[in-house]
């Protein structure tokens, strides 16, 4: 498929966790990038391979800015993650194709039912530019609850923490939970998000469910939902390899 890409520049980079590192990016020369949250862009980069575009979703909010943000885990043995992470050519100024937004995996017109989010790892990046764009339109309706089920495996992983945290103490109707698979020493939900998923929906209450992350993770909720009565309509989702 071909794509067109945008000629653009890092303009900052920090990192928010272990092998977690948050690009800030200048897109293009029109004052403003226009997506929609959810979406996704492909990065053009200069790599010793056949492919040499990859895919990240955006994790910032639409916003009146040419200014996007990815959240990128270093990935053994990813060109693309390497490059990006030890290549001295990536750095703050660094210029950069990006291309136009692309994809399906967004928010309904309206919220009408309850909204369940579960992802692992960086699979929290659409979700956060998506609970950022609903928060910050007040399109959250307070007869529907709005959950973020978020699995890695350490504390020290949880990405984006004090910013879920702070919707949750603001917004009666959002709840957020993170579960850790590795650490001991946690007083939340341990193991996987399968059982917080199971403890809100295995009734078959009316939600909207959106899975993002590892494939197995996705592939294993979607047939729990399934068992759970929820038509094929009610679950999206987007992989990450």
């Amino acid at each position: 498929m071909a794509y067109d890409f945008l000629p653009s520049k890092i303009v900052d980079i920090v990192d928010e966790a272990p092998n977690v590192k948050r690009f800030f990016i200048q897109v293009g020369e029109e004052p403003v990038f226009h997506f929609k949250p959810g979406q996704f862009v492909m990065l053009d980069l200069p790599l010793d391979s056949k492919i040499k575009t990859r895919s990240y979703s955006i994790a910032s909010p639409p916003n009146d800015s040419n200014i996007i943000e990815l959240i990128i885990v270093l990935k053994d043995g990813g060109l693309g993650t390497n490059y990006l992470f030890k290549n001295e050519a990536i750095r703050i100024g660094s210029e950069i194709k990006v291309s136009k937004a692309i994809g399906k995996f967004t928010l309904p017109e309206t919220i009408e039912s309850n909204l369940c989010f579960i992802c692992t790892g960086t699979g929290i990046a659409p979700f956060r530019s998506q609970l950022n764009y609903i928060f910050n339109h007040n399109l959250h309706n307070p007869n529907f609850d709005v959950h973020l089920i978020f699995g890695c495996r350490w504390e020290k992983d949880i990405l984006y923490r004090k910013e879920f945290e702070k919707f949750q103490a603001i917004c009666p109707c959002f709840s957020y939970h993170p579960v850790l698979s590795r650490e001991t020493n946690w007083n939340g939900y341990k193991g996987y998000v399968h059982q917080v998923y199971e403890e809100l929906y295995s009734d078959g209450k009316p939600a909207q469910f959106y899975l993002c992350g590892w494939k197995e993770m996705i592939m294993q909720a979607k047939d729990k939902l399934l068992g759970f009565g929820y038509e094929k309509s009610a679950i999206r989702f987007e992989l990450y390899d």
